[in-house]
């Protein structure tokens, strides 16, 4: 008989257990993680009852492995344009909620005895909802389309962040032993350089490659090219002292603003499920019950932090944010449980020695627990929420929506923020470009020219013509144009508009400088500034065209997987409604049928705005427009309406649509004033949709709100009226059957 390697052996172990298991749990309609966590429980060498796991070693291995697939499949969903276009709402939910977490966590751990460091750990394992739990609980009780649910995706993107922050702060408080602020400034400007140098060169260099190889690619050479990616990003970030699931993570997040994201993450999902499952069961193997049946207390006490503290600090951020109570609700009993993130944080503690034994199984259980409570927290949130709206006293509920409207007021960016703003973002991404390519030029480049006696003088040549452009950018480059010129208007401003271009300036000459510096004397290199100096006004204009090519690449790349354009879901929170998109099933009864015959917003109050069909885009489609198999439906409604459509269309929803260079559908509103031929006429007489190419999907009159109003409501005075469709279309309709241009805002 052959003899099988122990690693094969515990493989067979691992996956059958996990097999049995999540059919028992598929049958019992309980999350699968669950069941991966228990299996690798009822298998591990705590319990003989079963065959058991035989190295802890190479248990161990399959976990390591497990979480790199995890957190590059998580960056695959997070992207960094994500987090760019994440609402001030779901940011002050998720920063209120993991604050004031943390903090509860470490005061749970004070209370219970634990050492600041245990204390600490548990403050940051409870702060980390799982995606991964939230998005299949959320998949399993079709609630996806719901409102709440987009506020819930915005705050776990913010909270991923937090939680490679709080990776790269543990280790360096871990290896210090003490909190020592100026370790923790340093370890974080080091994440921010390595993020921004991450992102950029991602962003300039992997598009291209993979256009140039495009037609090279299959699903085997993709699925190889993206694996090969991600574990060298994964040696990359070891090697600087980073966490090695931080680099899967962040080459994930690389990956997902490419053309081919949707792509990579079809075919690495069975990769990323199997090493997934693995990961979940490895981590019950490491359950040691003798030592939860000593830490009872702390796994009760931080179960309970995160089904009543938690939901508690999320409702507070996210009323605090100018969320609907309602929304609130549902988003609070949606957060509480702690997943992936959390279980590597736990790791991290005892990797590093600097944690308890104790703390690894206490995460596990309450991770077991709170999971389990999951599917019933969400399902139960919104007869709670409706619960509480009933008991409230009804001063406490107007002075609640009294609020949310107010902070959903669009508040209009000063100009001088702009300018400020953007010449922040440029001095950061510049500054980061020029550091990296002045550091590698003094480590490679010029060893190249070592033999010579002129090689130094060499590797300043070619580093400098390749800064260049960055260093002009870095000085001169100018965004907000129009921003920037009504600034220079107000003769106030002249002064620190004039003191920041000078700063840009400025900055540039002492990176000049830093490059002769590091090459040679003080005295030549300060020559060296000023011969650079007269070398780049002379070649300015080349120099020039050469970074807006580098720049028209970048952008076109980081564009080039732009997502279809949806209106805020902040603009109508109060009218308790948002925009969704739906997929029509190749079965479908409805294909083939008109809008007029299928009486959608007859029988359930929703518009469809636009209906993407393959490379066809039918903006505001007219009620004779047929519907097919595979039509990509982007309906407007309340959530009751969407739910009921949702059901009529039996259909599942779409993520992240790529449009490429189709048209866009935005909201748009105005006042209907006093000289406007709108007055005493209905919608059907109008004829603004035939003149505007838009949809009328909302009137606020004196306080009231009225969504998708009939054909024959009649417009008045003062009537704000919202409009769905294309900007050109819409701007040049009003203007032309009203003979005037009304003060639009596009939302």
């Amino acid at each position: 008989m052959l003899h099988l390697p122990a690693l094969i052996i515990d493989l067979a172990i691992i996956l059958g257990s996990a097999a049995l298991v999540t059919l028992l749990f598929k049958k019992l309609k309980q999350p699968v993680v669950l069941g991966y966590i228990i299996s690798g429980f009822l298998v591990g060498p705590h319990i003989k009852l079963l065959p058991t796991g035989v190295e802890a070693d190479n248990i161990q291995i399959w976990a390591d492995i497990g979480v790199i697939f995890l957190l590059f499949g998580l960056g695959l969903d997070f992207s960094f344009k994500k987090l760019m276009k994440v609402g001030h709402m779901a940011s002050i939910t998720a920063m209120t909620e993991v604050t004031l977490t943390m903090l509860l966590g470490y005061c749970i751990g004070k209370i219970l005895n634990w050492n600041d460091m245990d204390s600490l750990f548990l403050g940051g394992i409870l702060a980390i909802s799982s995606t991964t739990i939230i998005i299949r609980a959320f998949d399993e009780l079709g609630v996806k389309n719901q409102k709440f649910a987009g506020l819930v995706t915005g705050v776990l993107v913010i909270e991923d962040l937090v939680a490679v922050l709080l990776l790269v702060l543990l280790s360096t408080i871990s290896v210090k032993k003490t909190f020592a602020g100026g370790e923790m400034f340093y370890s974080i400007i080091k994440l921010f350089f390595f993020l921004v140098l991450w992102f950029v060169s991602g962003i300039f260099f992997l598009p291209t490659f993979l256009k140039k190889i495009r037609k090279l690619l299959n699903d085997e050479t993709l699925l190889i090219i993206s694996l090969a990616l991600c574990f060298s990003m994964v040696v990359l970030a070891a090697d600087y002292g980073f966490s090695p699931a931080l680099g899967a993570f962040i080459m994930g997040s690389v990956l997902a603003e490419t053309t081919k994201a949707e792509k990579i993450e079809y075919i690495t999902k069975s990769v990323k499920n199997l090493f997934g499952a693995i990961f979940f069961v490895s981590i019950g193997m490491l359950l040691d019950p003798q030592m939860l049946g000593k830490n009872i207390v702390p796994v009760i006490a931080a179960t309970l932090v995160l089904l009543v503290g938690k939901p508690i600090f999320v409702i507070f951020g996210a009323i605090l944010s100018g969320q609907p109570l309602k929304t609130a609700i549902q988003t609070g009993m949606s957060l509480s449980q702690i997943g992936e993130f959390s279980f590597i944080i736990a790791t991290l503690g005892l990797t590093l020695k600097v944690t308890s034994s104790f703390l690894y199984p206490v995460a596990v259980a309450v991770s077991v627990l709170t999971t389990f409570f999951t599917p019933y927290m969400i399902r139960f949130s919104r007869p709670a929420g409706k619960l509480i709206e009933f008991l409230l006293p009804q001063k406490w509920k107007s002075a609640l929506d009294r609020y949310s409207v107010s902070a959903q007021n669009i508040s209009e960016i000063s100009d001088w923020k702009k300018v400020l703003r953007a010449s922040f973002v440029n001095i950061i991404i510049f500054s980061v470009v020029i550091i990296t390519i002045i550091l590698l030029s003094t480590r490679y480049i010029e060893p190249l020219f070592f033999v010579h006696k002129f090689s130094r003088i060499f590797t300043a040549i070619i580093t400098l013509i390749f800064l260049s452009p960055f260093l002009w950018a870095l000085a001169f480059r100018r965004t907000q144009r129009q921003a920037y010129a009504n600034v220079w208007q107000k003769t106030s401003l002249r002064g620190p508009l004039l003191v920041l271009q000078l700063s840009r300036i400025v900055l540039a000459v002492l990176f000049t400088g830093f490059l002769f510096y590091m090459l040679f004397s003080p005295w030549i290199a300060l020559a060296g500034v000023c011969a650079s100096i007269i070398i780049l006004i002379v070649f300015s204009s080349k120099i020039k065209f050469f970074y807006r090519k580098i720049e028209t690449r970048f952008m076109l790349n980081l564009n080039d997987r732009e997502i279809l354009s949806k209106p805020s879901d902040e603009v109508l929170t109060s009218w308790d409604s948002h925009i969704t998109t739906f997929v029509l099933n190749e079965q479908s009864m409805l294909a083939g049928r008109s809008l007029s015959e299928l009486k959608i917003r007859e029988k359930f109050g929703v518009n469809i705005v636009m209906i993407e069909r393959g490379e066809l885009v039918i903006n505001i489609p007219g009620r004779e427009t047929r519907i097919f198999p595979y039509d990509k439906l982007t309906v407007i409604g309340t959530d009751a309406q969407l739910e009921k459509f949702n059901a009529f269309l039996e259909t599942s929803t779409v993520d992240n649509l790529s449009t490429g260079n189709k048209p866009k559908v935005s909201l748009y509103h105005f006042s209907i004033g006093d000289n406007s031929v709108l007055i005493n006429k209905n919608i059907r007489e109008s004829k603004i949709r035939e003149q505007t190419q838009g949809l009328v999907i909302g009137i606020e009159r004196k306080g009231k709100q009225l969504l998708n109003p009939e054909s024959d409501v009649v417009f008045e005075l003062n009537d704000k009226v919202w409009l769905v469709g294309n900007e050109k279309q819409i701007l040049a309709g009003v203007k032309k059957f009203t003979g005037q241009t009304y003060p639009f805002q596009q939302i």
